[in-house]
């Protein structure tokens, strides 16, 4: 049954991303984070007068690379509007946009949620420019307009999204995709991917939408969900105390759980779009959009499908090592070069992604290389090491970075596959072991891991585990 009842929610989301060029949209201005106040600044992102602006070609061209990652048509004319509307961070009094004519339009995406893939619509996706950040203290704003003109693409989904759950896994594969573009860097902290979600409820069974509500510059993928959750209860509970639902932007308070009312469609801007007259129309040729495309890398949910079927592991490895396009060509080196495919997705699932996450680096700072970790599964396969004495010379691996049969020669860690040797130490083993052996020959089976412990032990985890097991058994009589 339904979380919902009778009620089903209809969720579409805009993410806006900022793409990674040096200067914004439409002047030389540096886009880079984290400069002094005001400093990213001329007379086109001030909006003074006599200054014109100029398209920035390198973010078209990733914009072109978005829309053709997300299925989308591009078109080869595509115009710049003004969104007029006056607020004190926005210079000019208007933000450069799209309107009518965007650059890209009528795509979807693929999600993965629930073990199913499901298809979600893509509308358009438009370029435009940031505007700049207020600070408000107390009586005063500050404003800082670095952030003016930098160039962002803003995608714009279908209303197909039937759950929190659903958008914030939306969220999270377009931006797999914007990182893996090479695009976008993600950094939601930084204001670099934002997500605004328009959300309303109906009856299950009907086709008509509800009353829209808007939830304004969600910076997490948890909050995308909760936000969602808690709107999503709000209106139900509206409409069924009689009352209706009002079209409006809300906030939301991530330290109290819940959306306050920012403002309602009554105080909504009217932007009176209209072509901007300092911009040409962009003018895309075909040939240049086949060289794009030409250029785009495997996309993760494709390359988590080739996994399964080209080094058969199963769906959730894939679906792991593929989140981020450096753990997935760090995985496949591992894989070719070891020849044991679900070991290497083992070691970079267990070892490599815990080192990562609790020393909080990034892979390309990593010491291990693939050719390392895949001469590390070699030696195990080989019975050069058993697992036990791998996961020694992995830790010593991180920290230093050398070869792993330098650390096992260095350390002595070779494994003993003498028989003669094993056998002699579990006969020591079992003399010194009476009381057990008699437990064990009386049918007390589950001694036997004591005598494995033993023999381990005294090889300090070196002697061969299957030969171990082997000659116990024949001393035993088994």
């Amino acid at each position: 049954m339904s979380k919902y009842g009778d009620w089903e929610p209809v969720i579409g989301l805009e993410i806006h991303a900022q793409l990674l060029t040096k200067s914004k949209m439409f002047s030389s201005d540096s886009t880079s984070f984290g400069g002094g106040d005001n400093e990213n600044v001329s007379p086109v992102t001030l909006g003074l007068p006599g200054a014109l602006p100029v398209v920035n070609k390198k973010a078209v061209e990733l914009s072109v690379k978005v829309g053709l990652a997300l299925n989308c048509k591009i078109r080869h004319f595509s115009v710049f509007a003004r969104k007029n509307y006056f607020y004190p961070d926005l210079p000019k009094g208007y933000q450069i946009s799209q309107y009518d004519e965007p650059l890209a339009e009528e795509g979807f995406v693929e999600i993965y949620v629930d073990g199913q893939i499901k298809k979600i619509g893509i509308t358009r996706a438009h370029m435009e420019e940031d505007a700049g950040k207020s600070t408000h203290h107390g009586d005063f704003t500050l404003i800082n307009l670095n952030r003016a003109g930098v160039p962002l693409l803003e995608i714009v989904s279908e209303p197909d999204i039937a759950s929190p759950a659903e958008a914030a896994e939306y969220a999270r594969t377009i931006r797999r995709i914007l990182r893996y573009l090479e695009v976008c860097d993600g950094n939601l902290e930084e204001g670099s991917m934002r997500c605004d979600c328009n959300v309303s409820v109906r009856k299950k069974g009907t086709q008509q939408f509800g009353t829209k509500v808007e939830l304004k510059n969600l910076n997490s993928f948890r909050f995308v969900e909760k936000a969602l959750e808690y709107e999503i209860e709000r209106q139900i509970m509206v409409i069924e105390s009689g009352e209706k639902v009002i079209q409006e932007t809300r906030l939301y308070d991530s330290a109290k759980n819940r959306t306050h009312s920012m403002r309602s469609k009554e105080e909504a801007h009217d932007y009176r779009y209209f072509p901007d007259p300092d911009l040409l129309p962009v003018q895309i040729s075909e040939n240049w959009i086949q060289e794009i495309k030409s250029s785009l890398p495997e996309l993760p949910i494709y390359r988590a499908r080739r996994f399964q079927e080209e080094f058969k592991i199963p769906e959730y490895d894939a679906f792991v090592l593929t989140q981020e396009k450096d753990i997935a060509d760090y995985f496949e080196e591992v894989a070719e070069q070891s020849g044991n495919p679900k070991a290497a997705s083992n070691w970079v699932m267990v070892e490599l992604l815990r080192e990562i996450k609790e020393s909080k680096k990034e892979i390309s700072n990593v010491k291990i290389q693939p050719k390392q970790l895949a001469q590390l599964i070699k030696m195990i396969d080989s019975k050069q090491i058993s697992g036990k004495i791998a996961k020694t010379v992995f830790a010593e691996m991180w920290e230093r970075g050398q070869d792993p049969q330098f650390i096992v020669k260095e350390k002595g860690l070779v494994q003993i596959s003498d028989p003669s040797s094993i056998e002699k130490m579990v006969e020591e083993v079992l003399s010194s072991s009476p009381q057990q052996v008699k437990q064990y020959r009386e049918g007390k089976k589950k001694v036997f891991g004591y005598f494995v412990g033993q023999v381990m032990k005294a090889t300090k985890g070196q002697a061969n585990p299957e030969l171990v097991n082997k000659i116990l058994k024949e001393k035993l009589g088994d």
